[in-house]
C-alpha cells in the first residue's frame, strides 16, 4: 500500500472518528454548560460553552468537507466559487473565536484566584458577555477578506488566495494566532493560576475552585497537544519550502503534514472528555443531564404525596 492510499484511509476513519466524538462531546458540554445553575453563574464556563457551540460549527463546516475532500476525492471547493470563499471564512473565524475562548478561560481562572480584589473583580458575567460579544464581531470581520481574496485558481483549479501578501498573512495568522500564541498564553496564565492556588490557603480549599481550575488545566494540556505538532509542521514545511527535494521525500513529507494536520482536531473534539476525566462534579452533572428521567423518578414521589 503506497502512503497516499494510507493518509487517505486514516484522513476517512479518525476523521469519521473525530465528527462522532466531537458532535457528541460538544453537545454534552452545552447541555451540561446551560442546564447546571453552577455552571451557568462563572465566566469561565461561559467561555467553555461558547467554544463548545463553535466547535460544532467547525467540525460541520471544516473537518466533514475535508474527510469527503482528503478520504474520497470530492472537493468542492474546487468546484463552487462560493464554497470556496465561506469554507476559508468559515475556518479562518471558528478557530481564532474557540482558541480565543480557551484563553480568556485561562485568564479568568487567574483572576479568579488572584488575592488582589480588583483583579478578582474583574471575573464577572456581564464583562464576559461584552467581551465575548466585542470578539465575535472582531474575527467576524478580520474573516471578511477571504471573501475578496480567495477564489478558484484558474491554472491549479484548486481554492487559494489570490492576493500574494494575504496569503502570507494566512500563514502568519496560523503560526501566530492559531498556534503560538494561544499556547503560550495557556500556559503562562495556567502557571499563574497555579502559583496564586499555591499561595492562596483560602481558595485552594474551596472544592468549587479546584474543579474549575482541573478543568481549565486539562484543557490547557489539550491545546498543547493540539497545537504544538501542528505548529511544528507549518513550521518546518514554510522553513524546507525552497529546498529541492526528491519524489520520496515529498511523498513522506505529505504523509506526515497530513497526520499533523489532525492534531489540532483533537482541541475541537476533546475538551468534554477531559472535563469529565478532571472533574467529579462535571462527571455528575453529565450523568443527570443525560439519564434525566431518574430525577423525574425521584420527583414522582414525593410529588403523588
Amino acid at each position: 500500500m503506497s502512503l497516499v492510499y494510507i493518509g487517505q484511509q486514516i484522513t476517512i476513519y479518525v476523521g469519521f472518528f473525530f465528527v462522532v466524538i466531537g458532535i457528541v462531546g460538544n453537545g454534552i458540554n452545552i447541555l451540561v454548560f446551560l442546564k447546571t445553575r453552577t455552571y451557568r453563574t462563572t465566566c469561565c464556563t461561559f467561555y467553555f460553552l461558547i467554544s463548545s457551540i463553535v466547535n460544532i460549527a467547525f467540525i460541520i463546516t471544516n473537518i466533514t468537507s475535508r474527510i469527503v475532500s482528503s478520504g474520497f476525492g470530492i472537493d468542492v471547493t474546487r468546484t463552487l466559487v462560493l464554497w470556496c470563499k465561506a469554507r476559508q471564512y468559515f475556518v479562518i473565524t471558528f478557530a481564532s473565536i474557540t482558541f480565543t475562548c480557551s484563553c480568556l478561560a485561562t485568564i479568568d481562572q487567574f483572576f479568579v484566584t488572584s488575592q488582589n480584589a480588583d483583579l478578582r473583580n474583574l471575573s464577572k458575567m456581564k464583562r464576559a458577555h461584552r467581551i465575548t460579544l466585542i470578539m465575535i464581531i472582531i474575527w467576524c470581520v478580520h474573516g471578511i477578506p477571504c471573501f475578496i481574496f480567495y477564489n478558484i485558481s484558474p491554472v491549479t483549479k484548486t481554492c487559494m488566495s489570490m492576493n500574494t501578501l494575504y496569503a502570507i498573512y494566512i500563514i502568519i495568522h496560523l503560526l501566530a494566532i492559531l498556534s503560538a500564541i494561544p499556547v503560550l498564553i495557556m500556559i503562562v496564565f495556567g502557571y499563574l493560576t497555579y502559583r496564586n492556588i499555591q499561595l492562596t490557603q483560602i481558595l485552594a480549599l474551596e472544592q468549587a475552585d479546584r474543579q474549575l481550575i482541573r478543568m481549565t488545566m486539562f484543557q490547557v494540556i489539550l491545546v498543547i497537544f493540539s497545537l504544538v505538532p501542528y505548529g511544528g509542521s507549518i513550521a518546518y514545511n514554510l522553513i524546507t519550502s525552497g529546498n529541492i527535494k526528491d519524489p520520496n521525500r515529498v511523498l513522506v513529507e505529505n504523509f506526515f503534514t497530513a497526520i499533523f494536520n489532525l492534531f489540532p482536531y483533537f482541541y475541537y473534539t476533546g475538551s468534554c472528555y477531559m472535563f469529565l476525566i478532571s472533574s467529579s462534579r462535571f462527571r455528575r452533572a453529565t450523568k443527570e443531564q443525560i439519564f434525566f428521567w431518574r430525577r423525574w423518578n425521584r420527583v414522582l414521589p414525593t410529588s403523588v404525596r
